[in-house]
């Protein structure tokens, strides 16, 4: 039943030519989150289409068989389709004017988006295999991993403002979706960073952002499969 409801969607998606984009993944946050961040913000129509964790693991969709790399999320701009969550926070960023306005600041804001990518393999690492034996450790440890953006922050009309210059990156909607992840797991975590804070802060309360994260779609989804709300 699950798999007719996904491909009745997808096909609805291609036939009806829907306005905006369409983002394919599973009925989690995950890698699929900060896009989603994103085009809230920036008010642009975003169909989701959620695929069940056991249709895709049975193989009864095939949108694994004809993912590129055998990943989700898939994300849909008309015909033109991408994979790879940090492929498509890029191309949004470019389309979007969110990726620098001078290419040493679009490098910077590479940068900050590769460490994030670091972190949250970290994190994945931890939930998906070393929950129960590694969590108290990796809390121990996060101070060490969050400084640098506490840093990056401060070298940026001193933490006031975003990663990179005077306009939100997407880099920005990626740190904001890690940290908010780290946030779940230990709400004190950002107690010794108060450029973090305030950014995270600051970032949740842009009206369209903060819509979104108050909204039912957003709050019924756990952050990974291993989380639950």
């Amino acid at each position: 039943m699950h798999y007719i409801v996904v491909n009745i969607l997808i096909i609805m998606c291609k036939t009806l030519h829907l306005p905006g984009y369409v983002l394919t993944y599973f009925p989690v946050r995950g890698r699929a989150e900060s896009t989603r961040l994103l085009l809230a913000d920036q008010g642009a129509s975003l169909t989701d289409v959620e695929v069940p964790l056991a249709d895709w693991f049975s193989g009864k969709t095939d949108l694994k068989k004809n993912a590129v790399f055998g990943q989700l999320p898939k994300f849909q701009d008309g015909e033109f389709v991408l994979y790879q969550s940090n492929a498509i926070l890029r191309y949004l960023g470019h389309k979007h004017g969110l990726a620098g306005s001078n290419d040493k600041d679009t490098a910077r804001i590479d940068m900050v988006n590769d460490g994030v990518e670091d972190l949250r393999q970290k994190f994945s690492k931890l939930v998906f295999f070393e929950f129960e034996t590694g969590k108290e450790n990796y809390i121990k440890n996060l101070p060490n991993q969050l400084a640098p953006f506490e840093k990056i922050l401060s070298q940026n009309s001193n933490g006031t403002k975003f990663v990179v210059g005077d306009k939100i990156s997407y880099a920005d909607y990626n740190l904001l979706d890690i940290l908010h992840c780290h946030l779940d797991l230990s709400p004190t975590c950002l107690t010794a960073f108060p450029l973090l804070a305030a950014y995270t802060e600051r970032l949740a309360a842009r009206p369209q952002l903060s819509a979104y994260l108050k909204s039912e779609k957003r709050n019924k989804r756990p952050i990974t499969p291993k989380h639950k709300q």
